[in-house]
């Protein structure tokens, strides 16, 4: 069992965002206070579909099909939803998405989604879910409408594939009805499935918090419902909670718990603390006026307070930023930084730093680290490996981070042999089409010319020992890799 999924809230956004960026964020803003007014780990939800080929050429722009007119109108771009992506993780919320084809598979894995769901209409698309089970993810997958005999499926396909994953109880009416609501089968489903976590999607009535109080006391450790916010021009539908309602079904699920005798021991961050901080922290204004185009540089601005809600921080602010709009001197900055290869190196740099800090290693003041990027950073948490280069004689040592999810593409060498032992995480290495699932103290021969790879799914940390490395003694099985010129996917930092 993945430990992520224990005791979840999953807010699904769905199309709630209504095509715009700023209301997805906004649903983000509320959802975040109530996980941080709560002390609740929670995440948000987001669908993903490459439209341009998930919908039939013939039935686009068709009005009389359902879904396509609500898809196409509420429509956001790749870059958007990375924007939505970032936003959850600003928040301190876990990033979900529910992939309903293979390119949305891609895009969880190149935005950094945490846990991938699969929807309950996609439950049984074996291709789809094929996909799903090459990443490493977490996955989470929805029931509703299948039978114990398909559940058995599910359940049998990805064991056997040793994927951490967890099935949620579901009624795919919307909205549901309380008659058909089966709550017993909740406990069929933890004494079928001892190994798994299982929790509850619920489409009721969004008033109605006794279901969840009852999914928790059949022990549910996952509660997910839909969520929204209402504007003069926007009506959720009937099975979606505002924030007002969102907020009182977490506080009835936690009653719960409490009622049932669980406990809580987390340390969190309260919605007080962070609106007593924001409080003081500086925002961003114009020194003159800014026409739209233009680059801002450290001399157009100037850093007080007070803040104000969506305007750029101080510490948000980067010389390079291109106004979207036109300023007026001594006027807030209302713009949002852009992710470049230079941001996806720190992003990851910190993450692999933070995990050395956790497992506790210290690599000391003479090594060279190596991005190995096979497909480019854009895709580097997907595809890839950070290399610490730290010993290179007729011996070699190395430690290598695998981010969570990450996988290291089938290669051979011709003249280093190498042993990995596994430090810190959960690595799973195929070598020769044979596949080993190490844990902390596990190790791993790979002998020349032996076909291998390695991926995590919660992120690993590994020592390789071999004999001398050499930088074109690495022969991948994708052509696309071959052809490259090492130095072209590969990122070298002498300090970090």
């Amino acid at each position: 069992m993945n430990k992520i999924f224990e005791d979840l809230y999953i807010f699904e956004m769905a199309n709630s965002h209504q095509g715009s960026v700023e209301h997805g964020i906004d649903i983000i803003h509320a959802m975040a206070k109530i996980a941080r007014k709560y002390n609740v780990k929670a995440a948000v939800k987001l669908q993903f579909r490459n439209l341009d080929t998930f919908i039939h050429p013939d039935y686009k722009g068709r009005t009389d099909v359902k879904h396509i007119p609500r898809f196409e109108g509420t429509r956001l771009s790749y870059e958007e939803f990375s924007q939505l992506v970032d936003a959850i993780h600003d928040e301190g919320l876990i990033a979900m998405s529910t992939p309903f084809d293979e390119d949305g598979v891609d895009w969880c894995m190149d935005m950094g989604v945490d846990i991938i769901k699969v929807a309950s209409c996609s439950a049984l698309d074996w291709p789809l879910l094929t996909k799903i089970a090459t990443t490493s993810k977490p996955i989470i997958i929805s029931t509703g409408g299948k039978s114990l005999s398909d559940i058995d499926k599910i359940y049998n396909f990805f064991s056997h594939r040793r994927k951490n994953f967890a099935l949620l109880h579901c009624v795919a009416e919307y909205p549901a009805p309380k008659e058909r609501l089966q709550l017993d089968f909740i406990d069929r489903l933890n004494k079928r499935y001892p190994d798994v976590i299982v929790g509850y999607s619920g489409h009721e009535d969004p008033d109605d918090n006794t279901v969840a109080m009852l999914a928790v006391a059949k022990g549910s450790k996952i509660l997910e419902r839909h969520v929204g916010l209402p504007t003069e021009t926007i009506t959720l539908n009937a099975y979606s909670m505002n924030p007002e309602q969102a907020d009182k079904w977490v506080a009835a699920a936690e009653n719960a718990k409490l009622i049932c005798g669980m406990k809580k021991k987390d340390k969190y961050v309260s919605q007080e603390e962070l609106d007593s901080l924001t409080s003081l922290m500086r925002g961003v204004y114009l020194k003159r006026d800014v026409a739209a185009g233009e680059e801002l540089t450290a001399d157009d601005v100037f850093f007080a307070m007070p803040c104000h809600d969506k305007q750029m921080t101080s510490g948000e602010f980067e010389e390079g930023i291109v106004a979207s709009r036109d300023y007026k001197a001594n006027e807030e900055l209302h713009e949002k930084r852009k992710t470049t290869d230079i941001g996806h190196v720190r992003s990851v740099v910190h993450d692999a730093k933070g995990m050395l800090y956790e497992a506790g290693i210290s690599l000391g003041d003479d090594y060279e680290v190596e991005l190995s990027h096979h497909y480019g950073m854009k895709h580097f948490r997907q595809t890839g490996a950070i290399i610490i280069n730290i010993i290179n004689r007729e011996y070699c040592k190395k430690l290598l981070i695998v981010l969570p999810g990450q996988k290291h593409p089938t290669h051979a060498h011709k003249v280093k042999e190498e042993t990995f032992q596994l430090l810190y995480g959960d690595l799973t290495v195929e070598k020769e089409g044979v596949t080993t699932y190490m844990k902390p103290g596990d190790m791993q021969t790979v002998l020349r010319g032996e076909k291998h790879n390695f991926t995590s799914v919660n992120g690993a940390i590994f020592e390789e020992v071999s004999t001398t490395a050499m930088k074109s003694d690495s022969y991948y099985e994708d052509p696309k890799i071959e052809k490259l010129d090492p130095i072209a996917r590969k990122t070298i930092l002498r300090k970090w």
